[in-house]
């Protein structure tokens, strides 16, 4: 069984780019651009393993999508990761949602590979190194 992902990234025209380097890993990632609520709803009907968030547009709502995350019972177990942002964004993060794993994008790969458990159709690091080679993830600015 594929490791399931839930990626939040308000913009629209980038988040099928931003998912596209994690399904070629092999994971399979579910996607909400616009609405955190509904977002909520898909994670809730089909719990994924983690959930990413990126900081890098409209932080507020990553945020606040978080939180509600973690203040349900049926989601709070479910490991948020928040991927770049503005430092001052970042320690806004921090500060609401502590649980939360902080990172930028260029560790997303190995900080997915600590958090998950292996299986046959997850690839091995060395396997995945090879496939994401000269991939650039935008949004490294933090």
């Amino acid at each position: 069984m594929h490791h399931h992902l839930f990626l939040f990234h308000w913009h629209p025209d980038e988040v099928d780019f931003l998912a596209a380097p994690l399904r070629a890993a092999g994971y399979r990632v579910s996607v909400e651009a616009e609405d955190g609520a509904r977002g909520c709803r898909r994670i809730v009907a089909e719990p994924p393993s983690i959930v990413l968030i990126y900081l890098s547009r409209l932080p507020s709502h990553g945020i606040r999508t978080a939180a509600h995350l973690q203040e349900r019972p049926s989601t709070r177990a479910i490991p948020v990761i928040f991927v770049g942002g503005e430092p001052e964004k970042v320690q806004s993060a921090r500060a609401k949602v502590p649980s939360a794993q902080f990172i930028r994008p260029d560790q997303l790969f190995e900080s997915l590979h600590s958090l998950l458990p292996p299986s046959p159709e997850t690839p091995s690091q060395t396997k995945h190194d090879i496939r994401t080679e000269g991939i650039k993830l935008p949004f490294t600015n933090y």
